[in-house]
């Protein structure tokens, strides 16, 4: 059995500042974005990208990824909550983002962006896909940090205390996640996309590929004690996971079936 270490959220205080280790881990995750995507631009399949239009992607980006992570959150997961106290949508600093509600917010601002530079959507959603699961498997390793979004209880080996919400031993979900969506994702498709792929393609298995990992894992997450285990005992996790696995393999399917 293990004991979480309990880390100080604040990763370092300048002054009346404090820079905190999620806020950090979200640097990572836009930093890792552009090295990659640069890397992609020299090397990649995808011909016509420039260095300015991944900067500006990386803006379109994370007004997707703070606007869709809030409101997902809100509609997903506390709607009645949030119906009484409006207000509260923008307190952001008390936490509370939502992956599936991130995710869209960014279908809609690549869709902004398509628009604006003359791309097609899902040519620049295949071209971002690959980017992306480093910089989920940084945010699970804030949530580690952090020590919330905890496991189920567990008698594994490797099974930790978080000494903050009780002393039961539980899985460590977060780096299930942070091993799955982040690095086991984003080797299966920096390998996929290395080769030229049908439009469409590497998106739709980013979808099979996020939407398989975050289901499985999910099994060992403990769910969120306001909504607790839905129909069939999935959690709202898997349920939202669900249709984005459907939604892959329909893509994946759609652009081999229109290459040939």
């Amino acid at each position: 059995m293990l004991i979480h270490p309990q880390f100080d959220p604040v990763a370092l205080h300048l002054g009346p500042l404090a820079i905190r280790w999620y806020g950090l881990m979200y640097l990572l995750a836009f930093g890792l974005f552009l090295l990659l995507g640069r890397q992609r631009i020299k090397t990649g399949p995808q011909p016509g990208w420039t260095v300015k239009e991944l900067d500006d992607l990386l803006f379109y980006g994370v007004l997707g990824v703070v606007l869709g992570g809030r409101l997902g959150y809100v509609l997903f997961y506390q709607p009645a909550h949030f119906l009484a106290h409006p207000l509260e949508i923008f307190s952001v600093w008390q936490g509370g983002m939502a992956f599936h509600g991130g995710f869209l917010g960014v279908l809609v601002a690549m869709g902004l962006f398509a628009r604006r530079t003359g791309k097609s959507w899902l040519a620049v959603t295949d071209f971002i896909a690959p980017l992306v699961p480093l910089g989920l498997g940084a945010g699970r390793i804030g949530n580690f940090i952090n020590g919330e979004l905890w496991g189920r209880p567990s008698d594994v080996p490797w099974a930790v205390v978080f000494p903050q919400i009780d002393s039961i031993p539980r899985h460590p979900s977060q780096l299930y996640q942070f091993a799955l969506e982040g690095l086991a994702l984003f080797a299966l498709l920096w390998l996929f996309s290395r080769k030229p792929r049908p439009t469409g393609a590497v998106s739709g298995l980013f979808l099979i590929g996020y939407g398989s990992f975050r289901f499985l894992a999910e099994f060992t997450r403990e769910p969120d004690n306001f909504l607790g285990l839905l129909a069939l005992n999935l959690s709202m996790g898997q349920w939202l996971s669900l249709p984005m696995i459907v939604a892959g393999m329909a893509m994946l399917r759609w652009a081999y079936r229109k290459s040939t």
